[in-house]
């Protein structure tokens, strides 16, 4: 293995996540490798930005992401259905606010 390769191996890996537009959510683009944020950076606008579309550029360690279990799918996302306080009609409006909905 060669000098260069080692070194590169050796590099984290960064996501990358670009804003098109001011006030657009950012998207997922791919992943940089980069020895440290700022390379990150410039790599991800090198290899991501390279159309003039971008606004803005996020960029994460990999390593640092949490993400939820495969196993966990079914205790993770139950139906919440049994938590009526999360539903709007669960909660009674004062009159006052009524009033001002029934002029609209």
């Amino acid at each position: 293995m060669s000098t260069e390769q080692n070194k590169n191996e050796q590099w984290e890996i960064w996501e990358v996540f670009l804003q098109e537009k001011s006030g657009e959510p950012h998207s997922h683009a791919g992943s940089v490798r980069a020895a440290d944020k700022e390379m990150a950076l410039q790599n991800a606008r090198d290899v991501y930005g390279r159309r003039d579309t971008i606004n803005n550029i996020w960029i994460v360690k990999t390593k640092d992401i949490t993400a939820t279990n495969i196993e966990d799918k079914t205790s993770f996302f139950d139906s919440t259905d049994d938590k009526v306080y999360r539903h709007p009609q669960f909660y009674k409006l004062p009159d006052g606010i009524k009033d001002a909905f029934k002029k609209r």
